[in-house]
């Protein structure tokens, strides 16, 4: 089973499919001890890769490496990509689609933002031309060969959100985005308007949609949730609690317990991602819905 036909069989199950945001390799790492599902996130891409906020500095070249170290590590595990508006040009779209399914992943999500881009979660958004956007994303879809394409809209007028989600659902896209999503009431229009299209939800801590379980959003119909920022947040936190405590302490570390995480610790964590400690190689490294228990 390729990566592409894996998630997309995943995402039409009878369960919703969590994929979580990671912005390095050391996340990720530990991402895959609890969830079969990874969500390669720009806001924590640009954070981590570039120390600069999401706003369009992403060069291609650069997601594609680090997709390609994840797959190596990662060879099981679900991989949706944002690449945000293709990196401009619709060839260069095509292109990076084309690199990215060749070397494992398993989808894309593509959006309808005008540069310069923002966070799906902030104001200030600016949309392309519907038209526009629809040609890029037609020529997205007839690229790649089976790779999950989830189309992404940031309109924030209520009749553009309706309009384009109903026009979205009529294009090959495997999955549709309304981002920033501000009530449950707001999941609800959506979800009549696209019929049995897969829906994807996007939480982001501070951001502008509600805070939902999964139990909650499966019964509201959404298929897939992407959780942008809770790897990168809790980095966030844990690094400036230790700093504090370490200066606090007179750069004395805190006392070493069995709870501590240490050398062992994370040299155990990082040692799995070895690709000779993988139980299969080649062709056989082929993520399945079941290879990861949650």
């Amino acid at each position: 089973m390729s990566y592409g036909t894996a998630l997309r069989t995943e995402i039409h199950s009878d369960r919703i499919t969590p994929l979580i945001g990671i912005f390095d390799m050391y996340s990720a790492s530990l991402a895959a001890q609890h969830y079969n599902g990874m969500f390669v996130s720009g806001f924590g891409f640009a954070a981590s890769h570039y120390g600069l906020p999401d706003i369009g500095f992403i060069a291609w070249p650069d997601i594609v490496a680090f997709v390609q170290r994840l797959r190596l590590a990662f060879p099981r595990q679900h991989l949706l990509v944002d690449i945000d508006d293709g990196y401009v040009d619709p060839e260069v779209a095509c292109h990076v689609v084309t690199h990215l399914e060749r070397i494992g992943a398993s989808g894309v999500i593509l959006e309808d933002q005008k540069r310069p881009r923002r966070c799906g979660h902030v104001s200030g958004k600016q949309i392309l031309p519907f038209d526009e956007y629809l040609e890029k994303l037609n020529l997205v879809l007839e690229t790649r060969s089976d790779l999950v394409v989830v189309a992404r809209t940031d309109a924030t007028e209520e009749s553009e959100i309706l309009y384009r989600a109903a026009a979205l659902a009529d294009t090959d896209a495997d999955v549709l985005l309304v981002d920033g999503v501000r009530s449950i009431d707001w999941i609800r229009k959506v979800r009549n308007v696209i019929g049995d299209k897969p829906l994807l939800f996007n939480q982001i801590a501070g951001g502008l949609s509600p805070r939902l379980s999964l139990p909650e959003l499966q019964d509201l119909g959404v298929d897939v949730a992407i959780y942008s920022t809770p790897c990168l947040f809790a980095a966030h936190t844990a690094i400036t609690d230790a700093l504090l405590e370490l200066r606090a302490n007179d750069g004395r570390l805190p006392e070493f317990d069995a709870a501590s995480v240490g050398v062992a610790a994370s040299l155990e964590l990082l040692e799995r991602n070895m690709a000779r400690h993988h139980e299969t190689r080649g062709d056989d490294l082929l993520v399945t819905s079941t290879a990861i228990t949650r």
